[in-house]
């Protein structure tokens, strides 16, 4: 089995990137499915679900994955928190190779040893995305797209650091680090596969070494 997870600034790409990995490889694709089964699993507006979460309502709520200490608080955002973890690892156990976007599922996955990537770019180019990507009708001018960014990034970083007691976006925390500033998604994602492919061999050759 084999589990590529992507962590990414906002408006690197990286959910691009994600799903044109699973297209290459015939891997399994999650990322907003997360969101689907909470809901389902809950009884919960997935927009709500979605909401919920991505705001990070829940950032002063003590509990720690690592130390797998959980608070007796009762709030909603700690239940789909824990249930998102909850389907998370059962995506692991069900045995198929599959990428997965965001939800820290680099750290809470590692002991099924997954392939992290780690998405960036710089500022202009992650405006320049995010406004060819704009819905219609949504007219936010560079700067408040910056504060956005910032803003999205910065919350994705405290979260991290409270889950998991690591830091977002270190390199040391990930086997590539993938700057897509003067890229297409779509040049990148070849070279991003053979180089996971090359990765996943070397581990399987490693792996039977050490059973001899």
């Amino acid at each position: 089995m084999r589990i590529v997870t992507i962590s990414r600034e906002f408006g690197s790409g990286g959910r691009e990137l994600g799903r044109r990995l699973a297209d290459l490889p015939e891997y399994d694709y999650y990322d907003k499915e997360i969101i689907t089964a909470i809901a389902a699993n809950q009884n919960l507006d997935e927009e709500y679900v979605a909401r919920t979460l991505d705001n990070h309502g829940w950032e002063n709520i003590p509990l720690s994955f690592r130390h797998t200490l959980i608070s007796n608080t009762t709030s909603m955002q700690t239940a789909l928190l824990i249930e998102q973890k909850k389907i998370i690892e059962q995506i692991a156990k069900a045995g198929k190779d599959c990428v997965i976007v965001g939800r820290n599922a680099d750290v809470l996955l590692s002991e099924y040893n997954p392939f992290n990537i780690f998405v960036c770019a710089d500022m202009d180019a992650k405006v320049r995305r995010c406004l060819g990507m704009a819905d219609k009708g949504e007219n936010l001018s560079r700067k408040e797209l910056e504060r956005k960014i910032r803003s999205i990034d910065k919350k994705r970083s405290q979260t991290r650091e409270m889950i998991t007691e690591s830091k977002w976006g270190a390199p040391a925390s990930y086997h590539l680090v993938v700057n897509t500033t003067d890229w297409t998604i779509k040049e990148l994602a070849p070279a991003v596969k053979a180089f996971i492919e090359c990765w996943f061999r070397r581990e399987n050759e490693h792996s039977a070494i050490r059973t001899l």
